[in-house]
């Protein structure tokens, strides 16, 4: 995927597009974490948010990626790190984070104690892009590292060894849901060291683009109803009919794939989205949504043309 070139069809700014590849240029990756830069999945869609995005990232500013489930924060965040050619480092954030995760912890080797860097600590070092997902679980003592890692002073102090200068590619993107069970509001000193996007619910463009994209030979007349069908689930789930278990695009795209492999679409649908539920009467009213949209009797030869 030649992201820039996709950046060029989705018209994001030329001059923007021009100032990525002059940043790419003026800082080369180490090749000890090449392997590090990834290729995402999905490509991201949507000229707006890349335009905000690219722009903060130029300048410096980090990110902090807002919205319910299934927005994208994920898959902007790595589309973003692959856009700029840089190596990512993931923090998945849980009650059990704390400071020693991020930068490093004390370990013996060769006989004397040598610090063992963490993921913050690496992506400081190497000019990478941290994504910081969940960001709005992290335990007070992750976040006081995070506090000078973000801010004008851009270094961490490390205790007992000494204090590191971020490289000057490096950049961090937090994600955040709302109401998930362990969240909590992030403190106001924390949320003023990130540029924040608000990202909007999926639509129906934006999902014709990921099918087009993943499963170029399935049939246009079943990929409208998978779409559908997400966009039911998502307006259901927007009006509290439902929770948010079940609107899982992953699942949904997962659920696409096996259908290729041979699985009956209704059997893979009940796999990827309608079994994600554990209340019997919230799985009912997803099911009478899916039955809607994908029939019984569908087969693989109703979904894929080849």
């Amino acid at each position: 995927m030649n992201q820039l070139k996709f950046l060029e069809d989705q018209n994001v700014s030329s001059g923007l597009i021009e100032a990525v590849r002059k940043f790419r240029k003026t800082y080369p990756v180490d090749e000890e974490v090449a392997r590090r830069i990834v290729e995402p999945s999905i490509p991201f869609y949507g000229k707006d948010i890349l335009e905000m995005a690219i722009a903060a990232l130029l300048e410096g500013e980090n990110l902090l990626l807002t919205g319910p489930k299934a927005t994208g924060k994920n898959i902007l965040a790595e589309n973003l790190a692959y856009i700029f050619n840089r190596p990512t480092y993931n923090v998945s954030f849980h009650v059990n984070t704390n400071s020693g995760d991020l930068i490093g912890t004390d370990t013996f080797v060769n006989n004397e104690v040598q610090l063992r860097k963490g993921s913050i600590y690496q992506c400081a070092q190497y000019g990478g892009f941290g994504i910081l997902d969940e960001i709005n679980m992290a335990k007070n003592d992750a976040v006081s590292v995070l506090h000078a890692t973000l801010d004008y002073r851009r270094s961490i102090d490390v205790p007992g060894y000494d204090k590191i200068d971020l490289h000057p590619a490096a950049r961090f993107i937090g994600t955040m849901n709302y109401g998930y069970a362990g969240t909590k509001e992030l403190n106001e000193a924390l949320v003023s060291r990130f540029l924040v996007i608000d990202m909007p619910p999926q639509n129906e463009e934006t999902l014709q683009f990921i099918f087009d994209q993943m499963f170029p030979s399935a049939r246009q007349e079943a990929v409208q109803q998978f779409i559908g069908l997400f966009l039911d689930l998502q307006l259901k789930a927007l009006n509290s009919e439902i929770s948010t278990k079940a609107l899982d695009l992953r699942g949904l795209l997962a659920a696409m794939r096996i259908v290729d492999a041979g699985l009956e679409p209704l059997k893979a649908v009940k796999m990827g989205i309608v079994n994600k539920t554990f209340d019997v009467f919230e799985k009912e009213i997803v099911e009478d949504v899916v039955m809607t949209r994908i029939p019984e009797e569908w087969t693989r030869e109703q979904v894929y043309q080849d």
